[in-house]
């Protein structure tokens, strides 16, 4: 039935009810003992809850002053209070677990504790800076941000310092650093924090529930205020929340929850979707509605996303709500595979322009992602072609602090030296740094450079394991690696100068400031959200599920993510997906694993009747700067199988990885001193021509080197990295180390698996 809004003032109950669908009203209705909605997305729960209470107040069954309605965000609270206002029930407090517990801990605190109150902090960071400074650690700010969300999820779970490593290796994480370190971290804030007389936002719960727990009277007292409970997006819930809300129950069991755990995404924060799950056992004779219609979506995009559920696994997967969509058809999800991320990129932008014209809002588009760093290419693509766009929850892509500081401090210093050197330079390397080799990749000697500055300042090749703001600046620093390689095979003698203008010319040009554009964000800031036409992009496997994304649970919530993403799209969807990361390069990429099914014509399915239409995109035209006129729409596409690890077989997605042929976490048989013997030879022939060792050959062309053992020179010239040039040069050398490091060793055959 349509969804409309009452008008504001004073509504009779029956008119209520009348608004409402026969779920929805069921949920209205059940004004008493424990009711559990499971609400699939776009299926009006905030509607049915706001409903509920205020045909409670219009009944008389409820005294909006002895209901208390929480939720998870300040937005999500005023945007309750504001139904309710509408609805005849602003009595009704509507708060956040922290917001409601801070007011009571402040009432209560002269009567329970005494004495001044304590501070609430803002942010962790600083205490957590200075319990690294107290242990003589370092941690920069990406850092001291990833141990400030390991100290919140411990606290969150009701983990102390003294077990947070055990109960960190039993939840599966992955820590910013050494878990035994980050408990000392943890244990020296909580010190810190005493020192102050402050409280930290988890602090507000604990205390809360300390002072009712050892003080019946007071808790006696809370539970007067309020008798009613009603909990939104309950799968997001966490043990110590949970906690929270069993002492404002006490022994009663008048709580309203809704959630849906198909949209459980925030397990790593400490949400923990069983509460949900495990409602109906944990009460007695439980009222249990589940909200089916979805009048957000089309039925085409309905029907995707009850296709992509379908497959999940797991205790989420078998309390899923399946979809009914109510609205009228729309045009079918389209899927578009691209040779390349930038040609993606641009083909979304023409795409959403093609919308702007035919009268779409550019508020009502959006562009979702896996990570932040995903950005920048869209970013690009759209002032390209004068797109206006705005970044949800992060900074644009030129404006994040590690990216300046890698433009304007360490690329440019760089290049400052090296022009003041450049009178020093040997024949035929210019200002730029040394020439290309020819067995070395196009962009490679750029890419090289950058890559060894980076390194200086503390980045590896390799990726931190696990998520968080240090993944995060590992991937925009990438980010600018992967524009150095494409930028190196479009300008073959740029150096860092040229690079580093060419960088500071795309900050420019997205500097400008919008009032209304596309809206870019990741999957996990897109939550709550809706617009009219939404591009699923970077769909493949190691972004969508993520690489670090490992156990069946952690593959399930990338699932559901997805699905997250997929269900805020109301008419128009597009997933996208590109084989190579820059033009040129190798088609290494896969669609990902959870498109199975859904899609026909690419890749590994072709079944009929897939829920969307295919296209394949082109590589007409290139990105403003580029050096190229060549028109690619007409070009073959070249379909390369992944490069898989040799030792688990699992597709590579990291470019270290594929150089070396086999995962960072695989073993090694790496022989240490024919490793420190090729990192001597190097050394010497760096300083003999006057180059950066790296110009030579990387650490990983090395490893590789040392760990295939190759026996001839054309063995060698096959190993990522080496090339014909280079193995003209030193192939020589390097076959003898090799050869004097296995004593007896007589000629082994010319293979491509090495020993």
């Amino acid at each position: 039935m349509a969804q409309t809004p009452p008008g504001s003032g004073p509504v009779a109950a029956g008119g209520l009810l009348e608004q409402l669908d026969p779920e929805q009203r069921a949920v209205a209705e059940a004004l008493h003992g424990p009711v559990c909605v499971l609400a699939g997305a776009g299926t009006g729960k905030t509607r049915a809850i706001t409903y509920r209470i205020a045909y409670g107040v219009a009944t008389g069954e409820y005294i909006p002053s002895q209901v208390l309605a929480v939720t998870f965000t300040q937005r999500a609270a005023g945007e309750m209070r504001g139904r309710l206002r509408q609805l005849g029930a602003g009595g009704v407090q509507a708060r956040t677990f922290h917001a409601a517990a801070l007011r009571q801990l402040q009432y209560f605190w002269p009567k329970a504790v005494g004495g001044p109150n304590p501070q609430l902090i803002d942010s962790k960071i600083p205490l957590v800076s200075e319990a690294v400074r107290r242990l003589r650690l370092h941690a920069e700010r990406a850092e001291l941000r990833d141990l400030a969300g390991e100290i919140e999820w411990a606290k969150s779970t009701q983990v102390v310092a003294d077990d947070y490593a055990g109960a960190a290796a039993k939840a599966l994480r992955t820590p910013p650093r050494d878990a035994a370190e980050v408990a000392k971290v943890y244990a020296e804030y909580e010190s810190a924090k005493r020192d102050r007389n402050a409280i930290d936002f988890e602090d507000v719960l604990l205390l809360t529930i300390g002072i009712m727990e050892d003080r019946p009277d007071i808790a006696a007292t809370v539970r007067n205020q309020y008798r009613y409970f009603t909990v939104d997006e309950y799968q997001d819930v966490n043990p110590l929340q949970q906690r929270l809300l069993d002492c404002w129950l006490g022994d009663r069991a008048d709580v309203c929850v809704v959630g849906d755990a198909s949209q459980t995404i925030y397990s790593f924060t400490g949400a923990d979707p069983r509460y949900l799950l495990d409602f109906a056992d944990r009460f007695d004779d439980p009222t249990m509605v589940k909200l089916v219609r979805d009048y957000r979506s089309t039925p085409q995009v309905v029907a995707l996303a009850n296709a992509l559920l379908d497959r999940a696994e797991g205790r989420a997967a078998k309390a899923r709500v399946q979809l009914i969509a109510q609205r009228a058809d729309g045009p079918r999800p389209k899927f578009a595979e691209h040779p390349d991320a930038e040609t993606e990129a641009r083909e979304v932008a023409r795409e959403i322009k093609k919308l702007v014209d035919a009268g779409v809002r550019l508020s009502e588009i959006a562009v979702l992602y896996r990570i932040n760093a995903q950005s920048e290419e869209y970013e690009q693509a759209f002032s390209d072609v004068g797109v206006p766009y705005i970044l949800r929850g992060v900074e644009r892509f030129f404006e994040r602090p590690e990216v300046r500081e890698a433009i304007q401090v360490w690329l440019r210093g760089a290049a400052k030296a090296r022009s003041d050197n450049a009178s020093d330079a040997l024949p035929g390397l210019g200002a730029g740094g040394p020439g290309k080799d020819e067995g070395e990749a196009e962009g490679e000697s750029l890419a090289s450079e950058v890559r060894a500055i980076f390194s200086s300042h503390g980045w590896t090749p390799l990726a931190p394991k696990g998520a968080g703001r240090l993944r995060d600046r590992w991937e925009s620093l990438a980010a600018l690696v992967s524009l150095a390689e494409e930028y190196g095979r479009t300008h073959p003698d740029a150096g860092l100068d040229r690079f580093s203008a060419e960088l500071r010319e795309r900050a420019d040009a997205q500097h400008a400031p919008t009032v209304e554009g596309v809206t870019l964000s990741t999957f996990h800031a897109a939550k709550g959200l809706e617009w009219d036409a939404v591009f699923l992009v970077g769909m493949t496997e190691g972004m969508m599920p993520i690489t670090y994304a490992e156990t069946p649970e952690q593959i399930e919530e990338e699932r559901r993510l997805l699905y997250v993403g997929v269900t805020r799209a109301r008419e128009r969807l597009f997933l996208s997906w590109a084989l190579a990361r820059s033009p040129g390069g190798r088609a290494s990429r896969s669609p990902s694993r959870f498109l199975d099914g859904l899609r026909g014509g690419v890749g590994r399915d072709h079944r009929e009747g897939a829920a969307g239409a295919v296209i394949r995109g082109g590589g007409a035209g290139r990105r403003r700067g580029s050096g190229s006129s060549a028109d690619t729409e007409d070009r073959p596409r070249r379909i390369v199988e992944p490069i898989t690890c040799r030792v688990c077989h699992r597709s590579l997605i990291d470019a270290a990885e594929r150089k070396i042929g086999r995962c960072e976490t695989c073993p090694s048989d790496l022989d240490p001193e024919l490793f420190e013997a090729l990192r001597e030879w190097r050394s010497g022939q760096a300083k003999k021509q006057k180059l950066p060792a790296y110009c030579v050959f990387t650490d990983a062309t090395l490893t590789a080197i040392g760990e295939s053992c190759p026996a001839t020179p054309a063995a060698l010239t096959r190993i990522a990295g080496v090339g014909k040039a280079k193995a003209d040069r030193y192939g020589e050398e390097v076959l003898g180390i090799i050869a004097g490091s296995q004593p007896g060793a007589g000629p082994q055959a010319d293979t491509d698996t090495g020993r």
